[in-house]
């Protein structure tokens, strides 16, 4: 049983009722992605629960935070984000449409996981104009000038400059 889990019998037995359903867990607890990862901060499912005639709605969103490091320069990245959640929950529910209605429960830990990890970025970046690091000296840029060149000679024709041509 997860802590995502969602107990509906009361909307179940009266057609066209909702209810709003706020449920909170640590956001490790969901993971991340290759670039970016869940912080320990609470990730906190806001949603209106309704009743359909074909089974449960959701809609609402998703807060959390994630934690990474920059793409460019490696320093930390830890930012809020909110993303809005809207699924189906049915009986018979239709592969990669809709989420199955579990006897009188709604498991909301896959449509949140889809939601969320998605919207993790794959490339975090610290600020948007972030300089990166030098790739010759490794200087962080966003901190100090590099006084490397920008185009260096391609090592591969180090043998053809050699080369000398007599008139």
């Amino acid at each position: 049983m997860t802590a995502l889990r969602c107990n509906v019998s009361d909307l179940l037995h009266h057609p066209a009722a909702r209810r709003p359903e706020t449920i909170s867990i640590p956001g490790r607890e969901l993971g991340g992605v290759a670039g970016a990862r869940l912080s320990s901060a609470p990730l906190v499912v806001d949603v209106m629960v309704e009743r359909i005639p074909e089974g449960i709605v959701i809609h609402g969103k998703v807060t959390a935070e994630y934690e990474s490091e920059c793409s460019r320069c490696l320093a930390p990245v830890r930012e809020a984000f909110s993303v809005p959640v809207n699924e189906m929950f049915e009986r018979l529910p239709i592969d990669g449409e809709t989420y199955p209605l579990e006897g009188e429960e709604i498991d909301l830990e896959l449509p949140v996981r889809d939601s969320v990890l998605l919207d993790l970025p794959t490339a975090p970046l610290c600020r948007d104009d972030c300089a990166g690091l030098c790739p010759f000296c490794g200087i962080d840029r966003n901190a100090s000038d590099c006084t490397c060149d920008p185009n260096p000679p391609d090592p591969r024709w180090d043998a053809l400059r050699a080369l000398t041509f007599d008139d």
